[in-house]
């Protein structure tokens, strides 16, 4: 097999063998502790910009199958695992990750000691990185160290929808199993829509739109630039901000947007969504030392407090001492204490950094979809001032 590299900007070589396409590529180095959902890592919009390594030790027994795909395309730069599997078995596969990666010209590297990785990653924090299976090692090095990196970086410009689309269209290819009847052969049709909402692509995946649609929304997904005015225009009972990739803080006019929305309509925010509500309240956001990646992330209600093990993939968090007097902190990451989740006192939203559609991961928070619901109806019936 053809040799690859990865180089680190602190000038670390992890040597290894190439799978995928071939080439070169830069951008920050990132690992996710998830044991299985690789394909839907690979494909969601939140890694753009990334190269990613698993932490789990052997990536694509089970191939991969265009259903599961989280966008349209591959959103990483890279890909880094320790054995990559020779042979696939599952009866779903329709390709072999190396071939599907070769594909989408996505190069990957295989043979990396990917916990040493971590471990440096954990001690040093993020760094940008490069891997080739043409450069030397002193040119990979001097690639990484050339790289821009993620803080400042706006990359939801890149992976927004270009016009606004209406999902339902999209839901009728597929259905709901029917667990009630004990009988997963069984499908029973989509619920009858509930409500009507503006959901905002910041780089939306795919089942957050199922689980939005399965919970009775009405789904119109727009560009991530979109007007207040123009989301006011559409009339929708509630707006949905979602998941993204890059640095918050490179988003001003959106955030801008975001605050004539405030007190509006019931808003509900998602992983950067929940980062640019941050923003709009008036706080603050940080990078985080090598952030939050892999669907075993302990969180906690400090209203209830109740522990839930959520899928997370984040690089930023909300500084909550930034934030005014009427957001209070609801939620908080157990190995960190980094802020989890926030509510508005007065005003009808709410928030959370990790994901409560999982693909992959846990399910344990697919309840805030409802709560979502609860929202609409409580605005509806006059108990937040607008």
């Amino acid at each position: 097999m053809m040799k690859a590299i990865l180089a680190l900007e602190d000038g670390t070589i992890f040597e290894g063998s190439s799978f995928g396409a071939e080439g070169t590529v830069t951008g920050e180095v990132c690992f996710n502790t998830s044991m299985t959902g690789y394909q839907e890592v690979l494909t969601d919009p939140s890694y753009r910009g990334q190269i990613v390594a698993m932490t789990y030790p052997l990536i694509g027994n089970y191939g991969v199958c265009e259903e599961d795909m989280e966008s349209a395309d591959p959103q990483v730069r890279g890909f880094v695992v320790a054995e990559v599997a020779q042979l696939h078995s599952n009866w779903r596969a329709q390709e072999s990750l190396p071939d599907w990666l070769a594909r989408h010209n996505i190069p990957g590297i295989e043979g990396v000691d990917t916990r040493k990785l971590t471990k440096l990653l954990r001690t040093k924090g993020a760094q940008r990185a490069c891997l080739s299976t043409e450069l030397t090692a002193e040119q990979a090095i001097a690639a990484a160290q050339a790289a821009p990196p993620m803080a400042g970086s706006d990359f939801v410009t890149e992976v927004t929808t270009e016009s606004p689309y209406h999902w339902e269209d999209e839901s009728r290819n597929w259905k709901l199993p029917n667990k009630t009847a004990g009988d997963l052969s069984n499908y029973v049709e989509l619920p009858p829509v509930r409500y009507r909402i503006v959901a905002f692509d910041f780089g939306i995946k795919r089942n957050i739109l199922r689980c939005l649609r399965r919970e009775g929304f009405d789904v119109m997904v727009v560009p991530a630039h979109t007007k207040a005015e123009d989301v006011l225009s559409l009339q929708p009972d509630g707006v949905f901000l979602s998941n993204g990739p890059g640095d918050p803080s490179a988003l001003p006019e959106i955030y801008a947007e975001l605050q004539k929305l405030l007190g509006k309509l019931p808003i509900f925010g998602i992983c950067l969504g929940h980062q640019l509500l941050g923003l709009a309240f008036g706080g603050k956001t940080f990078k985080l030392k090598f952030g939050h990646r892999g669907g075993n992330q302990p969180v906690k209600d400090l209203r209830s407090g109740k522990v839930a093990i959520t899928s997370q993939n984040h690089g930023f968090a909300v500084d909550p001492d930034s934030l005014p007097d009427d957001v209070e902190v609801t939620h908080i990451n157990l190995n960190d204490g980094t802020v989890e989740g926030l509510r508005h006192k007065l005003l009808p939203i709410f928030c959370v950094q990790y994901h409560p559609e999982a693909a992959p991961g846990p399910k344990d928070a697919t309840y805030f979809f409802g709560e979502f619901i609860g929202l609409i109806e409580d605005f509806k019936a006059g108990k937040y001032q607008s």
